[in-house]
């Protein structure tokens, strides 16, 4: 069993006591409901670490992103935890009841954020857990979370499942010494100001050092837009698979899926990928509305504010509201509906 470090026990007590404000989540309809799964785990140094995923190729948003595990609600009575915890069985293979993981393993639900806005008009609910990783025996004489359970993947929604330090997303550079010396060519932080909300939006780029034994690759199935039910999703998840994955990650400037994405609107620079992120196997760049979540939450866990400039409020309940109060995030999405500039600044003027 991992030794938490001070540190990691303090940040863990912090975000069991916090209490998240009221929430706009349970007034969206169901289909603007999404939830996503914050999966901390300790490594053998008794740092946190978290769960991140390389999206397919194949999905029509969000290609070749990274991405916290989740998805969109399944009904009304589901709450963000539940939705969470579905995605991330689908996607990676993460159990879905204690007495399903491998002998000693457990996870604790913490507590949720403040819910984000996506770009698609979802209202997306931050949920924080922890994976308890159990003393070593004779049957796991060496237990590893990151062995013992992440490899167990869905190809088609998930091309690869990798881990960055937690801490770190409240820093400019990297706080392991080893990795500045391994990836001393990169760098780990980059941040920019943009309009979003019709208001200053600080947009947030981590670029994680993955090492090639710590990313776990997916195979690459017949089909990736193959229509599959829920059901055939959670069979599929059931087999582990360690195979190499290619992926492809596309402009969301130029493809016809660019409505769809996450981030706020930015300079087609900005999204262009030059080489396929699951072949660079040094550094994968995390960004937009999940570097934005990622960063609410270590500030939470930790009890301090991040090196770098930032936004101050966690979420965008108010802006959920705002747009709640003009008619959109409605129940039917009409065709080529799109969160534009005008939409944000007659919401920006709403009173709630």
């Amino acid at each position: 069993m991992s030794i938490l470090t001070p540190a990691s026990k303090k940040a863990l007590a912090n975000l069991r006591a916090f209490i998240p404000p009221p929430t706009n989540y349970y007034r969206c309809p169901l289909k603007r409901r999404a939830a996503v799964l914050i999966l901390l785990f300790a490594d053998r140094r008794g740092d946190l670490r978290v769960v991140l995923t390389i999206r397919s190729s194949g999905l029509k948003s969000y290609a070749g992103q990274a991405a916290l595990p989740g998805g969109k609600a399944d009904t009304l009575a589901e709450t963000p935890f539940q939705t969470a915890r579905r995605e991330a069985f689908e996607e990676i293979g993460l159990p879905l009841n204690d007495h399903e993981f491998p002998p000693g393993y457990s996870v604790e639900h913490l507590t949720e954020l403040p819910s984000n806005l996506a770009m698609t008009e979802l209202g997306v609910r931050p949920c924080v857990a922890f994976l308890k990783t159990p003393a070593p025996s004779e049957t796991n004489r060496s237990p590893d979370a990151a062995r013992d359970i992440l490899p167990k993947l869905d190809a088609r929604e998930v091309a690869a499942v990798f881990t960055a330090n937690f801490r770190n997303f409240l820093f400019e550079k990297d706080l392991d010494e080893s990795d500045r010396e391994e990836f001393g060519h990169g760098e780990w932080y980059k941040g920019s100001w943009h309009s979003w909300h019709e208001s200053a939006w600080r947009m947030h780029q981590f670029f994680v050092p993955v090492r090639r034994g710590e990313v776990f690759l997916a195979k690459r199935p017949e089909s990736y837009t193959a229509a599959r039910s829920p059901e055939e999703k959670a069979s599929a998840a059931k087999t582990p698979v360690s195979a190499s994955a290619t992926t492809t990650s596309k402009d969301p400037a130029t493809s016809k899926d660019s409505r769809s994405t996450l981030q706020p609107p930015l300079p087609r620079k900005f999204y262009t990928t030059t080489t396929n992120p699951l072949e660079q196997q040094s550094r994968y760049r995390v960004f937009g509305m999940t570097a934005r979540i990622l960063v609410d939450a270590a500030r939470v866990a930790y009890g301090q504010e991040p090196e770098y400039e930032h936004n101050s409020h966690f979420g965008d309940e108010d802006m959920i509201a705002k747009l709640m109060s003009i008619g959109r995030l409605s129940a039917i999405k009409k065709e080529g509906e799109v969160l534009t500039r005008e939409v944000m600044r007659e919401a920006g003027k709403a009173k709630i």
